[in-house]
Formats: structure tokens, C-alpha cells, sequence
């Protein structure tokens, strides 16, 4: 038996999740539904985003991995008994 569930949304937000839906090929109905079977399933709410990194972002990340390359920095380091002799080490 199927019945209705009535929620309120940011405008913005509904019209965001109905595009992208609808790109998909999904009705919105389906994409809650399946949020809603998730949450009775594991009895917790998941916040999970995803969204292109900024500008300043991808800015320090650059600048991390050229530091990376040219030794002005270590790492990854397999343990933390690696990571600690490389900070006492400077």
C-alpha cells in the first residue's frame, strides 16, 4: 500500500533533486524512498557530499604535491613511528 508523504524543502533544493532525477531517469519518489529504506536498514543518517573542490583548494593542493615532489616534504608514511622520526628529524 503506498501513501503520501508531505516534507518541506528549500525551492531551490526541490528543483535541484528533480533536475538531476530527471537526468537520471528517476522519479524523486524513488529517490527518497530508497534514502528512506537505507535509514530504517542501518537506523542512522549518512551526510555524504560531494562537490567540485574550490578554487584555493586545488590552489594549496597543487603547491602540496609540487612540495611533495621536490623533497620539501615527506610522505606517505607507512606508520606512525614513520611520520614522528620525520618530524623530530627537522
Amino acid at each position: 500500500m503506498k501513501t503520501v508523504l508531505n516534507i518541506k524543502t528549500d525551492v531551490e533544493v526541490k528543483k535541484s533533486a528533480q533536475e538531476i532525477a530527471k537526468e537520471l531517469g528517476l522519479p524523486i519518489s524513488t529517490i527518497v524512498n530508497t534514502f528512506l529504506r537505507q535509514f530504517i536498514r542501518d537506523k542512522q543518517v549518512t551526510f555524504s557530499t560531494y562537490s567540485e573542490p574550490s578554487d584555493y583548494l586545488k590552489k594549496i593542493i597543487e603547491e602540496a604535491e609540487k612540495d611533495l615532489i621536490t623533497g620539501k616534504i615527506e610522505g606517505p608514511f607507512g606508520s606512525v613511528d614513520l611520520l614522528m622520526n620525520s618530524l623530530k628529524s627537522k
